[in-house]
C-alpha cells in the first residue's frame, strides 16, 4: 500500500491514466453508477418513506421507477392522451405527459420492441448514453481553438470530465428521465459548431428541440461562435465566413425551429395554439411573471434584502469563475453556454428543487471545479499537490450523491421536494 502511494508511482498511474484517456473515463464511469446505484439502495432502505411507494420495503426500483419516470413509462407504453386533460370545474388544462418531450421516450420505446419491460429498457438505454455523454463531454473540454493556451490541457480535460461523472445529480443518469439523452446531444452540439460543422449543428439542435427545452441558450453559443469567427477572419483580412455563410444561417435558423418545434407539435396535435405552455402552467411554471421575478421575489421572501444580495454576489461569482483566469482554458464557444445556460434557467424557470437535476448540463462546471482544483490562484500552472485536492473535492461529491439521492430522489407525499 505504501509503494501505491510514493510520488513515482502515484506519476505512474496518472501517465497511463492520460495515455488510456477513454478507457480511464469509462472506467470513473462504471464506478459513478455503481455509487449512485448504492446511493439509491440507501436512500430506499433508510429514508424513502413506505407511503411513497405503497409498501413497506422499498427498493432500488422504486428510487427508479418515481417521479418524472412514471411520465416517461405512460408516454413510452401508452403515447399521448388526446384531447388534453383539462380540470372539470375550470377547464383549465392540468397536468399531463404532454409537459414531456418525446424523444428519449420514443426511443425506449423501440426498445420495448424487442420483449423488454420499460424500465429494462430505459435505464439500459440511459447506462449507454451516459458512457457516450461523459466522452463528449472530454472531447469538449480538450478543443482548444479559441480557448487559452494551457500545457496541462490533457489532464485538466481528463479530471474536469471524470469529476462531471461524480455531479450530485448524476443519479438522474441512470433513472428513466430525458436528461442523459440530452447531455449527448448538447455537447455534441457544441463539439460540431467549434469544429465549424454548422449544418450537423442544425441536426442535432433539432434533435435536441424534442429532447429538452435549452435552444435558446444553445443559439446563445452560436451566435457567440459566429461573432468570434467574423471578427478573426475580418482582421486577418480574410472574407468572414466564406463558404460557410448559407450553412451558418441553415444553422440559427434549425436552433430557433428547435425552440418551437415541440411546442408548435403540442398546439396543432390538440387544436390549442399555447397547450404547451398552458400544461406548463399546471405543472407551476409561470413565465408571465417576467425574467428572473420569481428567483428575486423567492429571495426577498425568504432572506429580504440579505437574500437578494446573496443570490445576486452567487450569480457574479459564478460569471467571474467562468469569465476569469479559470474558465479561460475553456473554448468561447463552452463559456458561453456556461453563462447562458444558468441565466436561461433562471430567466424561465421558478425556484424549485428539479434545478439540481437542469444543471446537469451545465457541463463547464466541472471544468471551473477542476481548474481551481488542480491550478495555482493565478490559473498559471497546475501545482504539484493536485491530487490531494482533487481527493477533497471528490469526497465532497459523493457526499453530495447521497445526499441528493436520499433528499430528492425519495418520495414523501406530504413533502415533495421534485429532483
Amino acid at each position: 500500500m505504501t509503494a501505491l502511494l510514493t510520488p513515482e508511482r502515484r506519476s505512474e498511474i496518472a501517465g497511463r491514466a492520460l495515455r488510456r484517456p477513454v478507457v480511464t473515463l469509462l472506467v470513473c464511469y462504471l464506478l459513478t453508477r455503481v455509487l449512485a446505484v448504492v446511493a439509491m439502495a440507501v436512500a430506499a432502505t433508510w429514508f424513502q418513506t413506505p407511503a411513497g411507494v405503497g409498501h413497506l420495503h422499498p427498493t432500488v426500483s422504486d428510487i427508479l421507477g418515481s417521479w418524472d419516470s412514471v411520465w416517461y413509462r405512460r408516454i413510452a407504453e401508452g403515447g399521448y392522451p388526446l384531447p388534453l386533460p383539462a380540470d372539470p370545474d375550470t377547464g383549465r388544462l392540468t397536468y399531463s405527459a404532454w409537459a414531456f418531450y418525446p424523444a428519449f421516450p420514443l426511443l425506449v420505446r423501440v426498445l420495448m420492441l424487442t420483449g423488454l419491460p420499460f424500465t429494462a429498457a430505459a435505464v439500459g438505454l440511459n447506462l449507454v448514453l451516459g458512457a457516450v455523454a461523459v466522452l463528449l463531454v472530454w472531447q469538449a473540454f480538450r478543443f482548444a481553438l479559441h480557448a487559452a493556451p494551457l500545457p496541462a490541457r490533457e489532464r485538466l480535460a481528463l479530471v474536469a470530465a471524470a469529476l462531471w461523472c461524480l455531479y450530485p445529480a448524476t443519479g438522474i443518469l441512470v433513472m428513466p428521465y430525458t436528461e442523459a439523452l440530452a447531455c449527448v446531444l448538447l455537447p455534441a452540439a457544441l463539439l460540431l459548431l467549434m469544429q465549424r460543422r454548422y449544418l450537423w449543428v442544425g441536426v442535432v439542435a433539432l434533435a435536441l428541440g424534442f429532447t429538452r427545452g435549452v435552444a435558446p441558450a444553445l443559439a446563445c453559443a452560436a451566435l457567440a461562435h459566429l461573432v468570434i469567427r467574423w471578427r478573426e477572419e475580418r482582421a486577418a483580412g480574410m472574407v468572414p465566413l466564406r463558404g460557410h455563410r448559407a450553412s451558418a444561417v441553415v444553422m440559427l435558423v434549425a436552433t430557433a425551429v428547435s425552440a418551437l418545434a415541440w411546442p408548435a407539435y403540442v398546439g396543432l396535435a390538440s387544436g390549442l395554439p399555447t397547450a404547451f405552455f398552458d400544461v406548463q402552467a399546471a405543472w407551476g411554471q409561470q413565465p408571465d411573471k417576467g425574467p428572473f421575478v420569481l428567483w428575486l421575489a423567492w429571495a426577498w421572501d425568504e432572506r429580504g434584502i440579505f437574500g437578494v444580495v446573496v443570490l445576486l454576489a452567487l450569480v457574479a461569482t459564478y460569471v467571474a469563475l467562468v469569465l476569469g483566469r479559470h474558465g479561460r482554458w475553456l473554448a468561447i464557444e463552452l463559456r458561453a453556454w456556461a453563462l447562458a445556460y444558468p441565466l436561461f434557467l433562471m430567466a424561465v424557470v421558478r425556484p424549485i428543487t428539479s434545478m439540481w437535476r437542469f444543471l446537469l448540463l451545465d457541463f463547464p462546471v466541472a471544468a471551473l471545479v477542476a481548474s481551481v482544483a488542480m491550478r495555482t490562484s493565478t490559473g498559471a500552472s497546475v501545482v504539484p499537490h493536485w491530487r490531494r485536492r482533487v481527493a477533497v473535492v471528490v469526497g465532497a461529491l459523493v457526499a453530495g450523491v447521497f445526499w441528493f439521492t436520499a433528499s430528492l430522489l425519495t418520495f414523501t407525499p406530504w413533502d415533495a421536494t421534485p429532483p
